[in-house]
């Protein structure tokens, strides 16, 4: 079997990439990245020793597809992760919608020419803003949870939002390209009879991911905690009881082993995360950052940043009944390694930063 990796040179497709050799040395794969992000040239070492051909190439130009050897799979693991990408920092909004939309239909138009399978690994910020922002919370052990009776839409469970739940707009630029990415892409594998899989993920975190304040929290705040660089807990009353749930990356790799060997089944839409038992705030995680290192004063910033919830977990439900699968790294483990990390590479947060 022959696999693309894009974004091979990232946090998420260089540990899937690396997971998958290890479960199947017999694999072929082929990886693309435009080592755009700081700190991806040094992901860029030791695939050629791995045995992985390594294209220098962008999805968001279609000529950068044409000399792609053919594959039997290809895994998307190439965005803009950042839900305020295209409104802040260096990012124009068409430089978003060209990466994760664009670039996603160049994909399709290759898999459409090579006949290959396509997963997808999508987000759960295709989740409705307002619907979001509207639920009624509760604050248990400084976290707060969504009060779930009374609530009458779809999709709201004590273990996280459903696939069912609302993707009604607005959702952020980055949310929004992406379900449009994913609307194409069931298009494309109904109409050229492609097997497409999308997998929205919630939070991917493990050692070795270069955190900023809009991406990659939970690195973000264990490196910085540990470095006692300035750190700030941001709207909801600056207490840091907003919740979200994480996955370690290489959970990943069973159920996409899975989807590339099923016979004759079709593709659809999962939640892919850590769920309920993987979830947890900024003040536990603050919590648990000063067992490991000692105390450091977290400041308060009261005004609302844009595209924040108090809350976002998923539930993988739907995953577990349809494919077996669950996330098999436990929360402090990943949070262990993040921390294993940090404590080894203490200017990690320095070689991210577009200084």
């Amino acid at each position: 079997m022959k696999i693309l990796i894009t974004g091979i040179c990232g946090f998420v497709g260089s540990t899937v990439a690396v997971e998958l050799l290890g479960r199947n040395p017999g694999l072929e794969i082929v990886g693309l990245d435009n080592l755009v992000r700081p700190g991806s040239e040094l992901n860029r070492q030791g695939w050629k020793k791995r045995g992985v051909r390594l294209f220098h190439a962008d999805i968001r130009n279609a000529s950068d597809l044409e000399t792609l050897p053919p594959v039997d799979w290809v895994i998307d693991a190439a965005a803009n992760p950042s839900v305020l990408a295209g409104v802040q920092g260096q990012t124009s909004s068409r430089q978003l919608i060209e990466h994760n939309l664009v670039g996603t239909i160049n994909l399709l138009e290759f898999c459409k020419r090579v006949r290959s399978g396509f997963l997808m690994l999508s987000t759960s910020r295709v989740y409705s803003l307002p619907r979001l922002a509207r639920l009624k919370m509760e604050t248990k052990r400084n976290a707060f949870a969504p009060i779930c009776e009374g609530y009458s839409g779809a999709g709201l469970t004590p273990w996280g939002v459903t696939e069912d739940f609302s993707t009604e707009p607005p959702l952020s630029l980055y949310g929004a390209s992406k379900l449009a990415s994913e609307v194409l892409g069931l298009e494309y594998g109904a109409a050229f009879g492609l097997p497409i899989y999308i997998n929205r993920c919630g939070v991917l975190a493990g050692a070795g991911q270069f955190g900023r304040a809009d991406q990659g929290i939970f690195s973000f705040w264990i490196h910085g905690h540990r470095r006692k660089r300035p750190l700030k807990y941001i709207g909801f009353g600056g207490t840091g009881h907003q919740v979200r749930d994480c996955l370690h990356p290489r959970d990943l790799v069973s159920l996409l082993l899975k989807q590339m060997n099923a016979s004759g089944r079709h593709g659809g839409v999962l939640n892919v995360s850590g769920g309920a038992d993987h979830a947890v705030s900024l003040a536990q995680l603050t919590d648990w950052c000063a067992e490991r290192f000692g105390a450091h004063e977290v400041g308060k910033d009261f005004h609302e940043r844009l595209y924040d919830v108090p809350w976002l977990v998923l539930a993988t439900g739907k995953a577990q009944q349809v494919w077996d699968w669950r996330p098999v790294t436990p929360l402090e483990a990943i949070l262990d390694e993040i921390a294993r990390h940090a404590e080894s590479h203490p200017d990690w947060l320095d070689l991210s930063s577009d200084a």
